[in-house]
């Protein structure tokens, strides 16, 4: 009896070693910074790797960690899948919500949003309007479809936002052509606790957005923040009123300047990647109706981003362009600190930095990550290669691994 004990105490302390929460794609916060120390600089397709594991079907959605739970979406025979593996990389199980709606680009999917949780339930989000909430042994409790009860997807593209949760809600934003919205779910029932229309003045592609909004806590109150349709938006969690609005992102009215990067919120500043990389514009939190004039921190001309979010930590946005162009610029006042480019490649970056332990993760769409110093220059500390498979999720860093999801494998980089 006591060697079951002890054993059983060892696989449970082995299962659980390096266990930690990455609650939604963007990490703790939100801001793409990883909590702890440790994590590897140095890996290959055969060396440092904890474990491989080859998924079910094809996704672009970054996964998420809760506990010793590894979640991510996927297509598994036509079908949106919800995907559960254990912190070993064995499947725990898989669960079908609804067909699947093929993606249009080639780096894309049906299952692009990464899904959310917040330690109860895992919420799911698709490309076909597919929502719907689980527990995290796998079993539904609620789902709807958006498409059908509000009407059908408009983007050109596929869909990009994930979503987002508050302490009550599950909410989504839609940000299209011909009627945009947001959409907040009682995170219990799935009933619509409210719905308010986002139709902001942006010609034609320029409306339509595949940011995810962040919630924070603006001096006390939950806050939505949203970017798309050439404004960045503030709005009540509690029945979605708009509380402030910023435009003037798109002064020249193109027609093109569909949104992708999502924003950053760091020292009371919305750092906000726009115009397929060409700005990135600070907003300042706070203020009624539209503070254009009056809450525009400063703009900047080129460091910017078309894909990849920001990452903020200790007053600085760390943004990284599609090509591999890292800039490290001052919340406070946009001020370059450095700024630096990866090697050149044909293959351009989709997924977004990662800061953790001092060091910046990039991850090329070819599968190569780069990893960087946090200090004072461009540093490059090591270029890490796997097995080139296309890679568009971002990197996720919980308790002294890396997980990379590629088009055909889940990688855990660290020790075993």
């Amino acid at each position: 009896m006591r060697l079951i004990a002890a054993l059983s105490l060892t696989l449970m302390v082995a299962s659980s070693a390096w266990a930690g929460n990455w609650g939604n794609w963007r990490g703790p916060n939100s801001h793409g910074v990883a909590e702890g120390v440790g994590y590897p600089t140095r890996w290959s397709d055969s060396e440092n790797v904890a474990w491989k594991q080859e998924l079910p079907g094809r996704g672009s959605s970054t996964p998420i960690v809760w506990g010793d739970q590894i979640f991510l979406t996927c297509g598994i025979g036509g079908k949106n899948t919800l995907v559960s593996y254990g912190l070993n990389g064995k499947l725990q199980w898989q669960a079908t919500i609804g067909a699947e709606t093929p993606g249009k680009n080639k780096k894309a999917s049906g299952c692009n949003s990464s899904c959310v949780t917040d330690g109860s339930s895992v919420f799911a989000y698709f490309k076909s309007g597919d929502l719907a909430s689980l527990d995290l042994a796998g079993k539904s409790l609620w789902s709807i479809n958006l498409q059908e009860k509000f009407g059908k997807d408009t983007l050109w593209w596929d869909l990009g936002t994930s979503p987002v949760l508050t302490k009550e809600f599950c909410i989504i934003a839609v940000m299209q052509t011909g009627g945009s919205y947001l959409v907040a779910f009682k995170k219990g029932t799935g009933e619509v606790a409210w719905k308010v229309d986002r139709n902001l003045d942006a010609p034609e592609e320029a409306s339509q957005s595949y940011t995810t909004p962040v919630v924070i806590d603006d001096k006390g109150r939950e806050t939505l923040i949203v970017l798309g349709a050439d404004h960045v938006s503030a709005h009540r969690t509690d029945n979605g009123a708009e509380i402030w609005h910023v435009g003037g992102l798109n002064p020249t009215r193109n027609g093109y300047f569909r949104s992708i990067a999502s924003p950053a919120v760091i020292d009371g500043v919305v750092v906000a990647p726009y115009a397929r990389g060409e700005t990135v514009t600070a907003v300042k939190l706070g203020g009624v109706g539209d503070v254009t004039k009056t809450h525009v921190a400063w703009q900047k001309q080129g460091d910017g981003s078309d894909v990849p979010t920001p990452a903020v930590a200790n007053g600085k946005a760390y943004i990284l362009s599609d090509k591999g162009v890292l800039s490290c610029l001052e919340v406070a006042t946009g001020k370059k600190l450095w700024s630096g480019q990866t090697e050149k490649n044909r293959h351009g970056f989709t997924s977004s930095p990662v800061l953790a332990d001092g060091k910046i993760y990039l991850t090329r769409e070819d599968g190569k990550t780069f990893v960087l110093a946090q200090g004072n220059e461009f540093k490059i500390l090591a270029e890490n290669e796997l097995d080139g498979t296309q890679t568009v999720a971002s990197p996720v860093l919980v308790n002294g691994h890396v997980l990379l999801r590629t088009d055909t494998h889940l990688y855990a980089i660290g020790s075993k």
